[in-house]
């Protein structure tokens, strides 16, 4: 019986693999010449397969460093929805149905409260 093939000498090129898990990937030509673009303007040569691992990996390390948003920009932002609502309001009510009105516009309807990542979580 003949003998099989070993891998055993040979050196393997890459990344090392530690438990991998092939995927396949299909792109757009637009994506594809982006993704060409941005290797070309490396440092260092890479594959295409090591550079969608790099970005893959700085996208992860970005999202997962989310920094508070200030008091300061939170109020910010609270003073330009407010002054946003008042332009948008029904002056000839009452001052006080204008106020529910400005509330209502600036929480977003009941059905979208729950999902909004910016409002702490209500206890019910």
């Amino acid at each position: 019986m003949a003998k099989s093939i070993s891998r055993t000498g040979k050196k393997t090129r890459g990344r090392p693999r530690k438990d991998p898990t092939s995927i396949h990937l299909t792109l757009l030509p637009n994506q594809l010449s982006a993704l060409d673009d941005w290797i070309y303007k490396q440092k260092t040569a890479q594959s295409r397969p090591e550079a969608i691992r790099t970005l893959l990996e700085r996208a992860l390390r970005l999202s997962s460093n989310k920094k508070p948003v200030s008091r300061r920009s939170a109020q910010k932002a609270s003073d330009l929805a407010d002054h946003a609502a008042e332009q948008v309001v029904d002056k000839t009510v009452l001052s006080e149905e204008q106020e529910r009105r400005k509330r209502a516009l600036i929480k977003g309807p009941k059905e979208f409260r729950d999902i909004r990542e910016d409002l702490p979580k209500s206890k019910t």
